[in-house]
This record gives structure tokens, C-alpha cells and sequence, in this order.
């Protein structure tokens, strides 16, 4: 089993609910509610991973943190 971290977001203008995990190339997904979400992005890790070689899945980004950073504009 792999754990990995997902960033979710919420689209204004859509009202959707979206999902991507930095480092794996095409996991991304978007629904209307956070438990369809949940379940599509596992739907997708699936596809993703199983596509992916086994010395790639060894060395997938671990997760450090969010930081928030203020800019001038």
C-alpha cells in the first residue's frame, strides 16, 4: 500500500472540489463533494501508479509542508 498527499482546493468559480499530487504526472481530479473526491483521486492514484515503473514508485515526493507567502501585489 502507498500513502501519499494530496493538495485540494476549491474552484470559486465552479464550486468544485479539486485534487492534485505533486509528482505523480496525471493525478488530478475535481467533484462536488469531498467524498467523491476521495474516491476519484484513489480511482486515479490506481491508474496512475499502476502505469508507473516500480524504481519510480520507490522515490515519490514526501510530503514537507504548505507555506503561505505574502507578495506585494
Amino acid at each position: 500500500m502507498t500513502t501519499v498527499t494530496a493538495y485540494i482546493e476549491k474552484d470559486l468559480e465552479t464550486g468544485l472540489y479539486v485534487a492534485i499530487v505533486p509528482g505523480i504526472p496525471g493525478a488530478h481530479t475535481q467533484a462536488e463533494t469531498l467524498d467523491e473526491l476521495q474516491d476519484n483521486l484513489k480511482e486515479v492514484l490506481d491508474l496512475c501508479l499502476e502505469e508507473m515503473e516500480p524504481e519510480i514508485k520507490q522515490h515519490l515526493p514526501q510530503f514537507v509542508g504548505i507555506q503561505q507567502v505574502e507578495v506585494s501585489s
